[in-house]
């Protein structure tokens, strides 16, 4: 079983690859709907979380938007990311220079339903896969975005391996239904990285 640690109302397992968190966080529900703390920095650290967040972004996206992978090259990220409407398959790849896992990915299901979080440190490319006909998706950096700086892989490099998972309504995943936005259609392979 992999490594929990529970802090406050939060619960944090270390994923298969070091430095991926999964973030379980309590809610406190009735008829009125629910209250939930999305961040306290106490038991982040506690957790194994120590960043200062800087930044937090949202975007919204519909069903088969496909965002990334991205990084910044000169001033990676660190993100703790999250959904407040519909789902996504959200994924880091582990693009650190001498990590045992380089090239390797992470995947999970974030969704307003699951409440999950997934902490994803620097050196890593992320991206996600809307499988909801609607996502708002939400995110904590720990440094501002640097226009110029980014970083792109192919979200289907065959070297990484992804296994994006079928849409809401699909029995399979479906290729032909990735909307892809133009810069995202154009990002080069693993191989063409130079780990630096």
């Amino acid at each position: 079983m992999a490594e929990q640690i529970t802090s406050g109302n939060f619960t944090f397992t270390k994923a298969a690859i070091e430095g991926v968190v999964v973030v379980d966080v309590k809610s406190y529900g009735d008829e009125r709907g629910y209250f939930m703390e999305t961040y306290k920095r106490e038991n982040f650290v506690a957790g194994g979380i120590d960043c200062e967040f800087v930044q937090d972004n949202q975007s919204a996206s519909s069903k088969g938007v496909l965002r990334g992978l991205h990084f910044q090259i000169e001033h990676p990220q660190s993100k703790l990311v999250r959904v407040v409407e519909g789902a996504v398959f959200d994924v880091a790849v582990d693009l650190r220079e001498g990590s045992p896992t380089f090239g390797q990915w992470e995947g999970v299901v974030l969704s307003a339903e699951n409440r999950r979080q997934l902490f994803i440190p620097r050196g890593f490319a992320h991206g996600f896969l809307v499988l909801s006909d609607r996502a708002v998706f939400c995110y904590k950096c720990d440094d501002v975005y640097h226009p110029g700086d980014e970083g792109g892989l192919m979200w289907n490099d065959p070297a990484i391996g992804v296994v994006w998972p079928a849409m809401e309504g699909d029995e399979a995943f479906d290729e032909t239904k990735i909307i892809l936005s133009d810069k995202d259609r154009v990002h080069p392979p693993l191989a063409s990285l130079r780990r630096a």
